[in-house]
């Protein structure tokens, strides 16, 4: 009698538990639904350093000290603020200011405040190259995700797993690597076409994705280029980078505002792509003619 008693007790506090999980997940849902819903997500990125042919003759004392010169640089955290169709996404520069580190070489190669519109497909994002300020005006990222059944538990989200594959310049177009540009080059003279079009090339340098989302937060947003999952992506890898979703605020005492940027001359991803590319190899051409001078 005690032994039913025991299980009875045990199958009733695992169904209220089950219930009670239930009803949040349809109260964040049904928040979701509501036109004045906001969401806050915080993020923090991760690099691993990479000194190509040049890292090869430091030992690693010398890559620890690079590394640590370089840690704000590898290391940065970030916010993204969204409703149902929009989000805004930059980063929180609070730790830099703390600290008093400065990197305005690194500055030149991040990614500036962005705005997305999953309605519209519009993606709008203020960079600034060598102190001239641009407004990069576009669609968002194609990507062509792959849903998998994998889950596993971020904080107190369940997540499911995704994949994608995206050309490698599509996806970091507001960075630089000669490397990068070195394979287009290659690419390109085989193809007998200057300009590179990572869409139409079957063997352009390709970057696998792997994000994870949480259905139970029903948007398609997520950090940087990446968004077009059934839930919000708390967690992606691309390369030697990983973003995790380290706290999220639902529907906040204080409105948020998510305001486009609107300042610089407007270009698009490939335009602006293509501007930081002649003028670093402006750059290298002018060091060259000094030395042989």
């Amino acid at each position: 009698m005690r032994s039913i008693f025991f299980k009875t007790s045990f199958l009733l506090l695992l169904f209220l538990t089950v219930l009670k999980f239930t009803g949040n997940e349809r109260k964040i849902a049904s928040d979701v639904l509501n036109d004045d819903f906001q969401g806050q997500a915080f993020y923090i990125s991760k690099s691993k350093m990479e000194l190509g042919r040049w890292g090869d003759r430091l030992s690693e004392a010398q890559k620890k000290q690079v590394e640590a010169r370089l840690k704000n640089r590898l290391e940065k955290e970030y916010i993204l603020i969204f409703n149902k169709e929009e989000a805004l996404f930059y980063e929180d520069e609070k730790l830099d200011a703390m600290s008093g580190a400065t990197d305005s070489w690194g500055k030149n190669f991040s990614p500036g405040r962005q705005y997305k519109n999953v309605k519209t497909n519009t993606q709008i994002q203020s960079q600034e190259f060598y102190g001239k300020k641009f407004l990069v005006n576009d669609k968002l990222q194609n990507i062509s995700w792959k849903l998998g059944k994998e889950t596993k538990q971020i904080g107190n989200y369940v997540c499911f797993k995704a994949t994608a594959s995206i050309p490698t310049s599509q996806l970091a177009w507001y960075d630089f690597s000669w490397s990068r540009l070195r394979n287009e080059n290659s690419r390109a003279e085989k193809q007998n076409d200057s300009i590179p079009k990572a869409n139409d090339e079957p063997n352009a340098e390709m970057t696998d994705i792997e994000a994870w989302y949480t259905p139970k937060i029903p948007v398609s947003h997520g950090p940087l280029e990446y968004w077009g999952l059934p839930g919000l992506i708390l967690e992606v890898s691309a390369g030697n980078t990983t973003m995790l979703c380290t706290k999220i605020v639902l529907n906040p005492k204080e409105k948020l505002e998510i305001i486009a940027p609107d300042k610089g001359k407007e270009t698009t991803k490939a335009e602006y792509q293509k501007i930081i590319v002649d003028k670093m190899k402006e750059f290298r051409n002018n060091r060259m003619g000094r030395r042989r001078g």
